[in-house]
């Protein structure tokens, strides 16, 4: 039996999360704004309509906002991330393989699913999902990831298709890919599509009759699978265990500006307490780090200022004291007085699972006791919520440079005080 990948998505997910949870929001237009409620990162295609586009400054669409009750939310990732999990959920109970893309995308193996049957289980699985978590989606199948999300590009953009096109067959690939420009297919940058403009090659279909050897050398290796992956050769297998990572990063841009050391130590030390809970959750520790700073760069009143620090640990470790002390250490090597810093953030990279690195010598670190306090701090916060129980040097004050979310709905899937209430 041939090979059947498909990809299933949330619709203007974040927009649609909110959605289900306010029915009067069905035909208004909705967007969700970015940390500290930029820009637009999500928008339903009432407010694309409006003519709002993605990445634009909240700043300069307020009005229209206001004039087209545009309903505006601050990012709600706990909500996003719950629903998503629930999707996935689901996807699990329908596919023997699933890879989790994104937060919104996932990828099925549909093989075991005959032909003539795949469109109406895509129907089937869109529905299901619909009527389990209210998300609406839409299902692209191939036999290779690229026309899985190439064929999910076309279920969106034709109506028609009731959210499901299949591109398994060799035949609707010649009626679709002539249709699709060449920038949207998977993989294909700004950079790449310009490449491909200078030599005639407008759309999908273009790419994939293009020499795989001239692709090579124009787009490198990854230029060459596309055009193999559109030709239906498969090149990328789905991975339903997750690489393991090899950096973590936690930056903020702050809700006000950082003026002092104080603040910014604190606001550099909850990002390590952050970053310790990542590492440890994946089994991994780190030996450096990188700890960074800098003004708004769209504020010309106030004087300047960008720097960095690298900063080794005495030994790989992901426990949060000792991540403290590194960023707080970066931090004092680079901050200075008379500063308005708008962000701040730590970049670990080149990590190595936990207990793989070599010990010093003359060790006296108790290693023991750093695992039952890290333990214990996990599980305290995995059983109350994060930030039930943090390092003091993150702060016990009102924390003014956290970041903004004056327009966040409620959590309404994962904390009991914020469950929907019916009255009658």
């Amino acid at each position: 039996m041939s090979r059947a990948v498909a990809l299933i998505d949330g619709n203007s997910f974040y927009c649609s999360c909110e959605r289900v949870f306010d029915p009067k929001l069905a035909t208004r237009p909705v967007i969700v704004l970015s940390n500290n409620d930029g820009c637009a990162v999500a928008r339903t295609a009432e407010a694309k309509a409006l003519g709002i586009r993605m990445g634009e400054p909240y700043f300069k669409i307020r009005d229209l906002c206001a004039d087209n009750r545009v309903a505006v939310f601050s990012s709600n990732y706990t909500l996003y991330g719950d629903m998503s999990a629930r999707m996935n959920a689901i996807y699990r109970e329908w596919a023997p393989e699933v890879e989790v893309y994104s937060i919104d995308e996932s990828f099925l193996d549909l093989t075991g699913v005959p032909a003539r049957d795949r469109v109406a289980y895509g129907r089937d699985l869109r529905a299901t999902v619909r009527q389990w978590t209210g998300i609406p989606t839409c299902v692209g199948i191939g036999p290779t990831k690229t026309l899985a999300k190439l064929a999910n590009h076309i279920a969106k953009k034709n109506p028609e298709l009731d959210g499901v096109c299949d591109l398994t067959d060799p035949r609707e690939r010649d009626r679709w890919l002539p249709r699709v420009e060449v920038g949207d297919v998977w993989g294909i940058g700004s950079a790449s599509e310009a490449k491909l403009m200078a030599l005639g090659i407008e759309s999908a279909a273009d790419l994939r009759d293009m020499p795989a050897r001239l692709a090579r050398q124009r787009m490198t290796v990854v230029g060459e699978k596309t055009v193999l992956e559109l030709r239906g050769i498969s090149c990328m297998d789905l991975e339903e265990v997750a690489p393991r990572r090899k950096g973590c990063a936690v930056t903020r841009s702050f809700g006000t500006p950082v003026t002092t050391l104080d603040g910014m130590l604190e606001a550099v030390s909850a990002y390590a307490t952050r970053a310790g809970e990542k590492l440890r959750r994946h089994g991994l520790e780190t030996a450096h780090m990188v700890v960074f700073m800098h003004t708004s760069p769209f504020n010309r009143r106030d004087p300047s200022h960008s720097a960095s620090k690298t900063v080794n640990l005495p030994e790989a470790s992901a426990d949060t004291l000792d991540l403290i002390d590194a960023a707080k250490r970066g931090a004092l090597a680079i901050f200075r007085d008379g500063f308005r810093y708008s962000k701040a953030g730590i970049i670990m990279d080149d990590l190595i699972v936990a207990g793989s690195a070599p010990r010093p010598l003359f060790d006296a670190r108790d290693r023991e006791k750093s695992a039952r306090l890290m333990g214990a701090l996990d599980a305290i916060n995995d059983r109350f919520g994060r930030a039930t129980l943090v390092p003091a040097a993150t702060g016990i004050r009102k924390r003014e440079w956290q970041t903004k979310f004056d327009r966040r709905s409620l959590r309404y899937t994962t904390r009991l005080d914020d469950l929907p209430r019916a009255k009658c």
